[in-house]
């Protein structure tokens, strides 16, 4: 399901690019790509909850830390998306 028009090229070289450093990536970028693989999130305060087709973990819930997203849910989302794709 791609929520609205995206090159597709472009997310996975945003991915390719998150693979390489989850250090220093743009909440934007995160985000775009969760809304791709996942859907439109749903906010609680700074948080974007994303729904996976799954119970437990690896779990979507990122957040914005001054324009950039943090390392570890960079990690996390890089995870789901394998999960996703291996099912």
């Amino acid at each position: 399901m791609i929520p609205y028009n995206v090159d597709m090229g472009s997310i996975e070289n945003l991915v390719r690019q998150f693979e390489k450093n989850p250090q220093n990536v743009r909440f934007a970028d995160l985000r775009r790509v969760c809304e791709h693989y996942f859907g439109e999130a749903r906010s609680k305060g700074s948080h974007s909850i994303y729904r996976t087709p799954w119970e437990g973990d690896p779990r979507i819930n990122i957040q914005d830390d001054k324009g950039k997203a943090k390392a570890y849910q960079v990690r996390q989302v890089l995870k789901a998306i394998k999960k996703l794709e291996g099912s």
